[in-house]
């Protein structure tokens, strides 16, 4: 039996797919709006500090306004959660661990598609100016650690997983965490490719991990847990260690 699609007007696909769907469409519009020109405002060479920060605060308003349809219960499995979501930051910044313990000379050039690479080029909130810099990392951690497990987990594992096990019923139907090899190849695939190249081996080893929590123990508030975890972790290392490239 065919899947049963589900209307963009049913306000419960509406509220795990729109916050997602803005987070990407937001997340792309620095590179269309950037300058790389010395000259100009940091507010036009660096658009970031501002686009995501409004990226953040967007998104959030999406999610408390659909926060009726998101079902984070049962609260279990929290600590097994937070020891993978400990696992999975430390296996995202080991091949920039490597890189930096490594004489690039020696290293074969295939390391680098295992993102075995230097990671200090990126969101830099030393780009902004001395008054807004605070400001802009208050919101990178909050995007960091509270809107991009929301809205990620909500749409992969809330929506999408559910969506493919579907089987003619309606998504919302259908228990939280059912198992099926096609929802694993398709929801684990686009989780890897949805980042950049040089974190696929990582995100790889992520999205299995946080498949088998979410079989295994049934909870969206487990994953969401788990994904927070490890970026607030990541955060942390980016801020103490400048490794930019990270978030």
């Amino acid at each position: 039996m065919p899947v049963r699609p589900a209307p963009l007007r049913d306000p419960a696909t509406l509220a795990h797919v729109l916050p997602f769907a803005v987070f990407l469409l937001l997340l792309g519009l620095p590179d269309l709006l950037r300058i790389d020109n010395p000259e100009l405002p940091w507010f036009r060479r660096a658009p970031e500090q501002w686009v995501y920060p409004l990226q953040t605060l967007a998104c959030g308003i999406l999610l408390l306004n659909g926060r009726r349809h998101y079902d984070l219960t049962p609260w279990r499995g929290l600590g097994t959660a937070m020891a993978l979501g400990g696992v999975g930051f430390c296996l995202w910044i080991l091949p920039a661990e490597l890189h930096a313990r490594l004489n690039p000379a020696e290293a074969p050039v295939w390391w680098a598609w295992l993102g075995v690479k230097s990671r200090t080029l990126g969101f830099d909130p030393g780009d902004a100016p001395a008054a807004w810099q605070s400001a802009a990392i208050a919101f990178r951690l909050l995007r960091l650690i509270v809107i991009v497990p929301l809205v990620e987990e909500i749409f992969w594992r809330g929506f999408l997983m559910r969506h493919l096990n579907a089987n003619g019923r309606r998504w919302h139907q259908v228990p939280f965490g059912l198992h099926s090899w096609p929802a694993f190849v398709v929801v684990t695939g686009l989780v890897i490719v949805s980042h950049q190249p040089a974190d696929w081996t990582a995100a790889a080893v992520w999205a299995c991990l946080m498949y088998w929590l979410t079989v295994k123990r049934r909870s969206l508030g487990a994953c969401v847990v788990m994904h927070a975890t490890a970026n607030a972790l990541l955060g942390l290392h980016v801020l103490r260690t400048g490794q930019w490239g990270f978030w």
